[in-house]
């Protein structure tokens, strides 16, 4: 019996994660931003390059021929790829007639890319992303900012979103406020790599205490990092952040095999949580928010991250309790010791990606 739920709980802790693809999140956010210009509208899109990459490959059956080994032809296809995705409709619901007249690297961010479309209408109301946020994927959104026009603002778009009518006032700062608070959810919850420091930590804990105060002091340390870093106060390299997040992972992954005093893994949770809190900071940098709504974003966006920590822990705790009382009240050494390896071994894996060693 013993074996059995050994067995039983190394299932349901892999499905919490460890079996989800080997990579750490992948957001699926682009941006777009559009602007009154010159009696037409000009619309900047953005993405990260991982995320344009990994698009770009899916589609490759629309460019058959194409010789993106000559100078200027991949940013061709990258903007011809965005076009075919993105559609202005004037007044009439005519498609207005569009153009790319940038695609590249984006200038602000090496880690992001920029398409810029121009479209010549200048009694615009409706935005069509549907087709772009559909590539984009099943988690695909979109965040639009209108700087001009009849009704400026903001609005968070996704494959459920209808075509956007500019006629019509863009979201409030509440509506924003859920949007990115789901957000957050979503961002730990598809974070791979949180997830496993988060069960690393926990998995000799047998008692509720130890766990409010990892909990609580992870929750401390990320959110000021996440503050300093959304707020542009603070900022460190990606590659930096995302190696030092890998190695948190490895560290108390093989801790598990040293220590099992859980008492005390709040001072790691809280030294390791300012790194966190830079991975975190860069699912709402993603975003692009302006300005006037980073405040409440921020907000919200840790709430949702919070939300999704303790859901986690929730769902942890008691299945190792648990196999706890199934065991004769105490810890399987197997079951954290085969967890803690496989955790190490990922947070390795992760860690030379993220340096080069090995490729995306």
């Amino acid at each position: 019996m013993n074996a059995l739920w050994t067995r039983l709980a190394a299932i349901v802790l892999l499905t919490l994660g460890l079996v989800a693809p080997v990579a750490a999140h992948t957001p699926d956010i682009s941006t777009g931003k559009l602007v009154a210009k010159d009696g037409g509208w000009t619309v900047d899109v953005g993405f990260l390059a991982t995320d344009l990459e990994r698009m770009f490959g899916e589609t490759m059956n629309e460019r058959p021929n194409a010789d993106l080994s000559a100078p200027g032809a991949l940013e061709e296809e990258i903007g011809k790829f965005v076009a075919r995705r993105v559609v202005m409709k004037d007044a009439a619901g005519h498609a207005c007639l569009g153009k790319v007249e940038r695609a590249g690297e984006d200038p602000t961010n090496q880690d992001s890319a920029l398409v810029v479309l121009r479209f010549n209408c200048d009694q615009l109301i409706v935005y069509d992303a549907t087709k772009l946020l559909a590539a984009q994927g099943r988690r695909g959104k979109q965040l639009v900012t209108v700087t001009n026009g009849a009704n400026p603002g903001e609005i968070v778009l996704d494959g459920k979103s209808p075509p956007l009518d500019l006629t019509k006032p863009l979201q409030t700062t509440w509506q924003l406020m859920q949007k990115f608070g789901f957000a957050g959810i979503e961002h730990i919850l598809t974070g791979y790599d949180h997830i496993c420091f988060l069960i690393a930590v926990i998995l000799w804990a047998n008692r509720v205490w130890p766990v409010v105060k990892i909990v609580t002091a992870f929750t401390i340390s990320h959110s000021i990092t996440l503050s300093l870093a959304a707020l542009d106060i603070v900022t460190l390299p990606t590659t930096l952040t995302e190696s030092a997040i890998a190695l948190s992972i490895i560290y108390v992954a093989v801790e598990n095999f040293f220590s099992r005093d859980t008492d005390k893994r709040w001072r790691d949770t809280f030294i390791f949580g300012f790194i966190h809190g830079f991975g975190f900071a860069s699912g709402l940098k993603e975003l692009n928010v302006q300005q006037q709504t980073i405040v409440p974003a921020l907000a919200s966006f840790n709430i949702g991250v919070e939300i999704g920590q303790i859901a986690i822990v929730m769902v942890l705790m008691p299945v190792l309790l648990l196999i706890d009382r199934q065991t004769g009240g105490k810890r399987n050494e197997r079951l954290v010791y085969g967890l803690s390896s496989v955790i190490a071994l990922f947070g390795a894996y992760w860690l030379l990606q993220r340096i080069g060693v090995i490729p995306e």
